[in-house]
């Protein structure tokens, strides 16, 4: 269940990159900031939480296990 919750935000932040609400707003953020950019700070921040939850619950144990050499997955054989 968590793991659909993070997916549907991670969709959900793709959608909001978009603003097309802001483009000829000339109001200005804490007087100085226009709206627009203050948007894109908020959406930075935004992402690098979800991105940070969905490396602490939605990330492939088995990439670590692999990695750790603990997995059964063993790795293909590469020959240049």
């Amino acid at each position: 269940m968590t793991k659909r919750l993070l997916y549907a935000a991670l969709a959900a932040m793709a959608v909001l990159h978009h603003d097309f609400c802001y483009w000829n707003d000339a109001t200005l953020v804490f007087g100085f900031l226009p709206v627009g950019m203050a948007y894109h700070a908020a959406y930075s921040l935004v992402t690098g939480l979800l991105w940070l939850l969905v490396a602490l619950y939605a990330w492939p144990s088995e990439l670590e296990d692999f990695a750790h050499g603990d997995g059964d997955a063993k790795p293909e054989s590469r020959r240049p």
